[in-house]
């Protein structure tokens, strides 16, 4: 049985599919797109071999030239929304209990928090406004 060459460049695209779904690679995905263009390029218009290989190298490089630097700019982007502790750093807190370098407690995102003073010179009294500079496990770092 003679398998036309659109068919195997379907394979293809399907192999490198499967393949980026198992290793997220991105130029995978640009890969099988060239193979597409491949199929379309012989089933559709008939091109020769010549012809396949060129519109598969072409679409293939061309989409990786253009997806590459958007996948290594999203990777390296930091998240937007911070969560958990790091959500509280930067916020204003109203001290309940003096809050100075030995301990204290404030009131920050609505909860009841152990703080204690970043300047050791310091003491912040009940009802006064502090910021939160860094939470260390159950402690609140005010200034």
């Amino acid at each position: 049985m003679d398998i036309d060459a659109w068919l195997w460049w379907l394979i293809g695209a399907t192999a490198l599919g499967i393949a980026l779904v198992i290793t997220a690679m991105p130029e995978l995905g640009m890969l099988a797109v060239g193979a597409i263009a491949a199929a379309v390029v012989t089933g559709v218009f008939g091109g020769g071999a010549v012809a396949q290989v060129a519109v598969f190298a072409v679409i293939s490089t061309a989409g990786i030239a253009v997806v590459r630097p958007i996948a290594n700019r999203h990777r390296a982007q930091l998240p937007q929304h911070a969560t958990g502790v790091d959500a509280l750093k930067g916020r204003q807190a109203v001290v309940l209990e003096r809050v100075d370098a030995s301990g204290g407690r404030i009131k920050l995102a609505g909860e009841v928090w152990s703080a204690r003073a970043l300047d050791t010179d310091r003491a912040y009294e009940a009802g006064q406004e502090v910021d939160v500079v860094d939470i260390e496990g159950a402690t609140a770092i005010v200034m």
